[in-house]
């Protein structure tokens, strides 16, 4: 925690890497709705292994019916969703098991979904994964951490939340 200007605490939260991969600007993922932040901003993976990690502690809030995407809330309250490729929603579920359920309480590099790499591979437009908050206006300040390359559960970003 620090303080702001007007010296209230701010609480600054890490996120985790989701997967083992590449990192990916978000601005560079090849989907508008990501690049564009139109659901929020975060960052994006490249992932070299098919499991989907909580990237942070908190609550399942949501599980996509396909297994595609799910998303958590910290005890602070900010929201994150993950979202393994684009355009598998097309895939019904295909290649996706996911090891958890809306309602359940997760820690930071727990396996969330379980996928094929190959069939995503195969199947959907890309692999590439964002990482977004959907809530930003909790957000005061959002820093990547300078890596290229992450296993799942190192920190990749700095989230500084706004005063409450």
């Amino acid at each position: 925690m620090f303080r702001n200007l007007f010296g209230k605490k701010q609480k600054t939260l890490v996120l985790a890497a989701p997967l083992k991969g590449k990192l990916i600007p978000l601005e560079k993922v090849p989907d508008p709705v990501f690049s564009e932040k139109m659901m929020g901003d975060g960052t994006a993976m490249e992932p070299t292994e098919g499991i989907l990690c909580a990237p942070v502690d908190g609550e399942v809030i949501q599980l996509f019916h396909t297994k595609h995407a799910v998303g958590i809330r910290t005890v602070e309250g900010l929201e994150v969703l993950l979202h393994i490729g684009l355009e598998t929603v097309a895939m019904e579920g295909e290649g996706f098991t996911a090891e958890v359920k809306e309602g359940d309480q997760v820690k930071t590099g727990q396996p969330l979904i379980r996928f094929s790499l190959e069939t995503v591979r195969e199947q959907a437009k890309s692999t590439v994964t964002p990482m977004v908050i959907t809530n930003m206006d909790r957000v005061a300040r959002l820093e990547a951490k300078p890596v290229e390359e992450a296993e799942a559960g190192d920190p990749i970003l700095e989230v500084t939340l706004k005063s409450s």
